[in-house]
């Protein structure tokens, strides 16, 4: 696990509603996907149900990495996580996962999943160092509100075979 710097060290606190613009741009900056249950209110929403495991991660009062933690009941599950471009690779994102991971194991859930982009699937390493590995499963998904439907994705030749 990387040392951090006592003077640098983040201190983890509950997400804010009023982190959402920081937190929206170090999504921006990290390359994810912001889709429509991203939105202000959605996060709000979801929030509400998980506020122990929506995180962010404050260095010299500025908030510098997030993280949205979920329980189902069944699994537990670690989306947006994302730390400002100048605070990488200095245990940010470590401490925000295991932060997640003790919280979940408090709750008493078994297994944590997470989803990786295609176009950011670099990130795989991070998490491998974390004990992730990747798994054959495959990721369906169907809006149920009207207006969140987004069009199909491109298929690339590798995948229509």
């Amino acid at each position: 696990m990387p040392t951090v710097p006592r003077s640098s060290a983040p201190t983890l606190r509950a997400y804010r509603p009023g982190d959402l613009a920081t937190v929206r741009r170090i999504w921006r900056d990290g390359g994810l996907h912001l889709g429509p249950s991203d939105s202000a209110v959605e996060i709000e929403r979801q929030r509400r149900r998980d506020p122990d495991l929506y995180l962010v991660a404050v260095v010299r009062g500025r908030v510098v990495g997030a993280v949205l933690g979920r329980y189902d009941g069944r699994r537990g599950w670690i989306n947006h996580l994302a730390v400002a471009r100048a605070h990488r690779s200095r245990g940010v994102g470590v401490a925000l996962v295991a932060e997640v991971e003790r919280r979940l194991r408090a709750k008493g859930c078994p297994k944590v999943n997470l989803h990786v982009t295609r176009g950011n699937a670099g990130v795989t390493a991070f998490y491998a160092t974390l004990g992730y590995s990747v798994s054959d499963h495959l990721l369906l998904e169907k809006w149920l509100r009207p207006g969140r439907s987004r069009p199909p994705r491109r298929r690339s030749a590798d995948q229509t075979k």
